[in-house]
């Protein structure tokens, strides 16, 4: 063979290589399924992403937050514990519209900070505000934002839900009722409509959200079957979410029927251990088996819950 055209179809053959490249490390991200977090004893209570891939994680264990770059299975320490006054960590929602991390710190220790819902920067994970949970003892659970940037956080120990409207340097009362009591995971089906779960009676809500971004109603709504300890949700589309269950279980809910009144449940993932989170992000549902029974249940409290891993499931098209 001619030595020039063999050289030609050499270089052909390195810059398809080349160009093929990107294209592997896309479809590569795209395809993580699995990740398993470092460290021990880490407790992951929640999860967030971004719409880049980038995944985040709140540990309850070690009151940091982790981040996961987009294509990784690798997670890094991002936000360490005390930054900012940071405590133990429950919810994490990204908020990108308004390029914050929103971040529920509790306050189980004597020492510390009061528990509160804080601020920090999406980017850089700079401290931004602190904003305390009124009440003798809150404990601050989950967060959603609205489309005009109204927080909205789950206080699971005072049966509310409290907000942050935007410019506000407080929070306040958008729903107190019997029916929000163990009040866990939070998310929007609309502009105007609310959900909450309870993790300690099972029961799903909505919240008829009025002008001024208060509950004008909070009703519980039927359900096809029981729920085990709900807990994480996030929105997914109009009026469906994506809803963790501490059963190991991952669902899509959505509703039936003109008033809304009967939820529907389709099961993406199940058999993992004690599942507290869900996010989705490039066509992907996220969970994450944070295994708090190891902390709460006397039966596990010192023994080893292994490692922590999140699990990945494409979303169904419809």
């Amino acid at each position: 063979m001619n030595r020039s055209i063999y050289a030609m179809q050499v270089f052909r053959g390195i810059l398809a290589t080349a160009l093929l490249a990107p294209a592997v490390a896309v479809v590569a991200a795209q395809n993580r399924t699995e990740i398993t977090l470092p460290g021990t004893r880490v407790f992951p209570e929640s999860i967030t992403s971004t719409a880049d891939g980038t995944l985040i994680v709140g540990s309850l264990g070690h009151g940091n937050i982790l981040r996961i770059a987009p294509g990784k299975t690798e997670a890094e320490e991002w936000i360490k514990a005390g930054t900012g006054g940071l405590n133990s960590v429950l919810g994490v929602y990204a908020d990108e519209k308004r390029n914050l991390l929103w971040v529920c710190s509790n306050k189980f220790a004597k020492t510390g900070e009061a528990t509160s819902v804080k601020t920090f920067d999406l980017i850089r994970g700079a401290t931004k505000n602190t904003y305390a949970l009124p009440g003798a003892d809150p404990l601050c659970n989950d967060i959603a934002v609205g489309a005009d940037g109204t927080a909205y956080i789950t206080d699971t120990n005072q049966s509310s839900v409290v907000i942050l409207k935007p410019g506000a340097s407080s929070l306040e009362i958008a729903a107190k009722d019997p029916l929000l009591a163990g009040a866990d995971g939070v998310a929007f089906g609309d502009d105007s409509t609310l959900y909450v779960n309870s993790v300690t009676t099972g029961k799903f809500l909505r919240l008829d959200l009025a002008p001024d971004g208060k509950a004008k109603s909070v009703v519980e709504l039927k359900l096809p079957r029981p729920l085990v300890h709900p807990d994480g949700m996030r929105t997914i589309g109009k009026q469906k979410l994506l809803m963790a269950e501490n059963s190991g279980k991952m669902t899509i809910v959505t509703f039936e029927d003109p008033e809304m009144q009967n939820v529907v449940l389709r099961t993406l993932k199940e058999g993992l251990e004690a599942t507290p989170a869900v996010t989705a992000t490039k066509g992907m549902a996220w969970i994450v088996e944070g295994k708090l029974n190891y902390m709460n249940d006397p039966g596990f409290k010192d023994k080893d819950p292994g490692t922590f891993k999140m699990y990945a499931v494409p979303l169904p098209k419809n």
